[in-house]
């Protein structure tokens, strides 16, 4: 079954999305990269010492096989983000950037205003933006208005692993905005990744999830297994819930 999406003109057959933070050493992460299946990676930009001598982390990522994914994680105004992404252009990297804007330093949620803010101005600059949100309907409209190729609402806080914490925002936001909706944030293993893609995302960004796993190549496999299960049976259609049992097999036809 050829079921492939696409972004800014790019056609993905996979719908996973992977970090590269927090990674033992960089053979780990080239070989849970592998293991995920991911066609898309993303990289912190302003978690890269460019002085220190030796191999870095963007030498552990094939840009003949995966689309660089640049992001803003760790700034705090526009101003910041918007910069750090012309540094990216740069540096040569690609125009898709994951743009975060962060609010709060306690708990990493975005700040909403300044990513809109700071969306519209790298849409006309010329940049392929996903911007991270939270998971409320009225940003992820503006982001969409802005120019933004996807929505990214948070599952739960940035590394909390504690999964999709308000499925009924997640799926509004699917039903009321016309472009892919990815969940970003708070996926800690695959039960979680299958239930957004059961919700109807288009796909699922993780890092933490995987890297602090125990084996986060063995994690790597799993989520990609999840992701593919979980928008199997987005596809199939569930079942309907009901409040009472009903049988297995039809009554129709049975002897007395």
């Amino acid at each position: 079954m050829s079921d492939t999406w696409t972004l800014g003109g790019r056609t993905f057959g996979s719908r996973i999305i992977v970090g590269t933070g927090k990674y033992a050493s960089l053979d780990q992460t080239r070989a849970a990269l592998d293991a995920s299946g991911a066609e898309m990676v993303t990289v912190a930009l302003r978690r890269i010492d460019f002085s220190q001598p030796g191999p870095s982390l963007l030498d552990a990522i094939d840009r003949e096989r995966y689309v660089l994914l640049p992001n803003t994680a760790g700034c705090y105004t526009a101003e910041d983000a918007v910069r750090v992404c012309r540094l990216a252009r740069e540096l040569g990297m690609d125009e898709f950037v994951k743009l975060e804007v962060i609010g709060d330093p306690k708990t990493l949620f975005p700040d909403n205003a300044a990513t809109v803010e700071a969306a519209r101005i790298l849409v006309k600059d010329g940049f392929q933006v996903l911007p991270y949100c939270g998971d409320d309907l009225v940003t992820c409209k503006r982001l969409v208005d802005a120019g933004c190729l996807a929505v990214m609402p948070l599952a739960a806080p940035i590394g909390s692993g504690l999964g999709i914490r308000n499925p009924h925002n997640i799926r509004l936001i699917i039903e009321n905005v016309s472009a892919p909706v990815i969940v970003d944030a708070g996926v800690g293993t695959a039960s979680d990744a299958a239930v957004a893609m059961e919700l109807g995302c288009a796909g699922v960004l993780m890092n933490t999830g995987i890297a602090s796993a125990t084996d986060p190549v063995l994690m790597a496999q799993a989520m990609r297994e999840a992701v593919s299960a979980g928008r199997k049976a987005f596809l199939a259609g569930r079942m309907p819930r009901r409040s009472y049992a009903t049988a297995s097999s039809p009554l129709e036809g049975v002897i007395e």
